[in-house]
């Protein structure tokens, strides 16, 4: 495993300062953002506004309404800073919905720190508010002059729905391969940075070759954030990320780092793991863990992050000229930062 001689608060305080920097400057949109979702709070029937506004309360860094607000970015002042909070809004919509039925499927306990909507209120609740929130997140697509934005929030939706079909309900014939994992991560993580970003690029009125690469961008962010956050699952510490941990496994994700371990293990003991996991025994999960460090699985995880975030990068390169692709290229650094609380 890769090593670091920084203490945990110096690698803190660097990551900390990193979305600092990447923050600071979108901060009064991520402000009207935050002010505009607590306003949709009262479109919503009465029965549900306490959920969805504890669900709002729970959303961490807001990294994609970040990632429309620098595809668009013109400067300080911009003139369409209103379509781009309420593209924005519409993003975060559909994400929280995702999370919200994540954690019923993942029966996970805490999310930033609080507990999930579905321990709080019960799973079959929950369920509903997913819907709420994705109803919302289309109905105020809609409202945008082109048909366009709608359109590819649905697909997106769908694309996302999709990938959580594939990775959870195929459990029982999954192809264990590294092609499934990026299709599967592609779908539903990749999805929703990929068309953040090309629709930020083309609500600001950027060009059709400019928003469809930053849209590539975002794919590239997208898959190497799931990446990350597939390492945090099985080499983090729970109390310092703030949500529950180690349950891919125990519900049958098999992701990358634990798909390097199934190739190099020796094919007898692989498939002794693999009978025993396939048979329902709860105690594999630790055996697998177990074997993950005894193998240099967790740089070699760290060459795919990386070599997404180059090719997210490479992505934008071309249109270096133009006012979204500084801070763009810095959120791709802010994705790389927080590597170091988990090395």
């Amino acid at each position: 495993m890769f090593m670091t001689t920084r203490s945990q608060s110096e690698v803190d305080h660097v990551a900390a300062a990193g979305f600092a920097e990447v923050y600071a400057p979108v901060k009064p949109y991520l402000d009207d953002l935050d002010a505009f979702l607590q306003s949709q709070v009262g479109e919503l029937e009465p029965e549900v506004q306490e959920h969805v506004r504890y669900v709002f309360g729970h959303s961490g860094k807001r990294l994609r309404p970040m990632l429309v607000a620098y595809s668009g970015w013109e400067g300080p002042g911009q003139t369409r800073a209103q379509d781009l909070i309420k593209l924005g809004s519409v993003i975060e919509l559909v994400h929280l919905a995702t999370l919200v039925h994540d954690d019923i499927l993942d029966e996970a306990d805490t999310r930033h720190r609080q507990e999930t909507a579905a321990k709080k209120f019960g799973p079959a609740a929950a369920v509903l508010i997913g819907d709420v929130l994705f109803s919302h997140a289309l109905k105020l697509a809609a409202e945008f002059d082109t048909n366009e934005i709608c359109r590819s929030v649905a697909r997106a939706t769908s694309r996302v729905c999709a990938g959580e079909i594939a990775q959870t309900y195929q459990r029982g014939e999954v192809n264990y391969s590294r092609e499934f994992y990026f299709r599967v991560i592609q779908l539903k993580t990749a999805e929703l940075f990929e068309v953040a970003c090309r629709l930020g690029a083309k609500v600001a009125g950027y060009s059709n070759e400019f928003s469809e690469a930053a849209g590539l961008f975002g794919r590239h962010v997208g898959i190497a954030y799931q990446i990350f956050d597939d390492l945090v699952d099985l080499y983090a510490d729970e109390s310092m990320i703030g949500k529950t941990l180690g349950t891919d496994l125990d519900k049958g994700k098999f992701t990358l780092p634990l798909l390097l371990l199934l190739e190099k293990l020796p094919a007898e003991e692989r498939e002794a793991l693999m009978e025993r996991f396939n048979a329902g025994d709860k105690t594999v999960a630790a055996d697998f863990t177990a074997r993950l460090h005894d193998f240099p699985i967790f740089d070699e995880v760290v060459k795919a992050f990386e070599h997404q975030l180059s090719l997210a990068t490479d992505a934008v390169a071309p249109f270096a000229e133009l006012p979204p692709v500084a801070s763009m290229q810095k959120i791709a650094d802010l994705v790389r930062a927080q590597l170091g609380r988990i090395a």
